[in-house]
């Protein structure tokens, strides 16, 4: 008897962590019920609650942790900057800035495990810059916006190539490569909302986002 309880309980320490994910989840639904900024930001904000929580003592010994943890909180800021932008040019080239922080805590945690893949990396690039001469470069008057976008868009696609590239675990990898994906295509359907005037897809704009921090969290639990 006693050996089945063991059993179990060794069972129930492995899994558990996964239902933590159960919050953020929580969290996402009343963020898109349009129940506030809190949680907006609570949604990131618990997922790097859970991380430091379950690595604990192992955060000196997984560097790479931290690049992951800085894109949360950079995502976090952008939330914050885009949330309260109004018709302000500045707050919303600000929360694009921190955004592309995030995209670049993304890009070093793929690097410390893989490399990019060249050729995904190429074909997902040519549909994106694509996608930029002919929808955005038209409907963007301010050259400094235009270039930030460009360069945006440049790292998003390195992220996304470089997230092809991990060399972990296949589940590991995938949730990962999931999570990457989700934010890249909420940034294109913001693209398209605010330069574009394309608003038919704004309802998985925060789906989409939200579902990319849970994936990328599933992930590195799943790493341990």
């Amino acid at each position: 008897m006693s050996i089945l309880l063991n059993k179990y309980n060794k069972a129930m320490l492995i899994n558990r962590p996964y239902y933590l994910l159960f919050v953020p989840l929580v969290l996402a639904f009343f963020a898109v019920s349009g129940f506030g900024f809190f949680f907006k930001a609570a949604v990131p904000g618990s997922c790097m609650l859970i991380l430091l929580f379950l690595y604990g003592r192992k955060l000196s010994s997984v560097s790479d942790l931290w690049f992951v943890l800085a894109a949360f909180f950079f995502s976090i800021a952008g939330d914050a900057f885009l949330s309260h932008k109004g018709d302000s040019f500045l707050m919303f080239s600000a929360g694009i800035g921190l955004y592309l922080l995030a995209h670049l805590g993304y890009l070093g945690f793929a690097l410390k495990n893989g490399r990019i893949h060249i050729l995904f990396t190429l074909v997902v690039l040519t549909a994106f810059l694509l996608f930029f001469f002919i929808i955005l470069h038209p409907a963007i008057e301010e050259q400094v916006l235009m270039i930030a976008v460009l360069i945006y868009l440049l790292v998003s696609c390195l992220s996304l190539g470089a997230a092809y590239g991990l060399k972990l675990k296949a589940q590991v990898k995938w949730s990962y490569f999931a999570g990457v994906t989700l934010i890249l295509l909420s940034d294109t359907i913001i693209a398209l909302t605010e330069f574009a005037s394309y608003s038919v897809l704004d309802f998985l704009i925060l789906p989409t986002y939200y579902g990319a921090h849970i994936s990328i969290s599933y992930a590195l639990i799943k790493r341990g």
